[in-house]
């Protein structure tokens, strides 16, 4: 049970940091951005590539530029092509498999053996014991989420948050929205890519298919979190996405480990936890309106 609760807590903190994208992208932004599957693996490839050149920790910044690089290409489409959000995402999703191929040298995975990778030298120096893997996936997670909300109050990060609010009153306001949107899918899609490279070192491994399906579970992650911590201020958002994803993985994890549901239909089962949780504002004002006209037929009833 401990190897089971030490890889979800390893899982939840690097998968938090897609969360932390769409919870930018999505939430911030208002932006359904499709980009975030063939990002990921972007990121994975290109820090699985430079770590086996002998560089893991340029890799790290490496794999953000391209992640930010494909925000930019998504941005482009729906800024000066006007390009539906959705439909952008979808038509970079698509190049990138090429790009993902040709950052893994043509080939649909690539290993790493005994190259050393981030994981690999924190482990050497002792600290955190068996936990290394996950106390360094953990520090790099509240790093990228501290330096997010700090971003977020500044001048810039306002614009952004108001371009997700009401993009007519930015524009009104001498403020750019297209540099905004521009801006704000870049450091979603870097810290997709931060999440893929930080994967990548940990599983020694990229497969140019390990990304399919990610925005599903990065949004159940999302949601989830805000189910239990709320929504509101930028530190509780950044706050609900960790707790959110390690409780996915935890709840992935333990019924990986008691096979109560068989492992083909884990995403159906994501699926359907995604869907449950976004309606669930509106299962809760129907449920409320049941309750409310019983009770309203209750005292008719009891006035007769």
């Amino acid at each position: 049970m401990l190897f089971v609760t030490q890889t979800a807590l390893e899982l939840g903190f690097q998968y938090a940091l897609v969360a932390m994208a769409l919870f930018l992208s999505y939430r911030v932004l208002d932006i359904a951005d499709l980009t975030t599957d063939g990002c990921f693996i972007l990121g994975c490839a290109v820090s699985v590539s430079l770590t086996a050149a002998g560089h893991p920790f340029l890799a790290i910044p490496a794999a953000m530029a391209a992640g930010a690089c494909a925000g930019f290409v998504t941005a482009f489409l729906q800024t000066k092509l006007g390009v539906p959000s959705i439909l952008a995402g979808i038509v970079t999703n698509t190049g990138l498999y090429t790009v993902n191929l040709m950052a893994m040298g043509w080939r649909a995975n690539q290993s790493l053996l005994k190259q050393d990778t981030i994981f690999t030298l924190f482990q050497s120096t002792g600290i955190g014991g068996s936990w290394n893997a996950i106390l360094l996936s953990a520090g790099i997670t509240v790093l990228a989420g501290v330096l997010l909300v700090l971003f977020l109050g500044t001048r810039l990060g306002l614009s952004i948050r108001a371009t997700g609010d009401n993009r007519d009153m930015v524009r009104s306001s001498s403020i750019n929205p297209n540099f905004t949107i521009t801006t704000g899918l870049c450091i979603a899609n870097a810290l997709t890519g931060l999440s893929g490279a930080v994967v990548g070192q940990a599983q020694k491994s990229a497969d140019i298919n390990s990304g399919t399906g990610i925005v599903v579970i990065g949004l159940a992650c999302l949601i989830i979190g805000e189910t239990i911590v709320g929504r509101g201020a930028m530190f509780r958002g950044a706050v609900a996405v960790v707790a959110g994803s390690i409780l996915y993985r935890f709840i992935y994890a333990i019924v990986l480990y008691t096979k109560f549901v068989p492992i083909d239909c884990l995403k159906l089962v994501t699926a359907i936890v995604v869907a449950l949780a976004i309606a669930s504002p509106t299962l809760k004002k129907w449920a409320a309106f049941q309750a409310k006209k019983r009770r309203a037929m209750s005292a008719g009833k009891g006035e007769k």
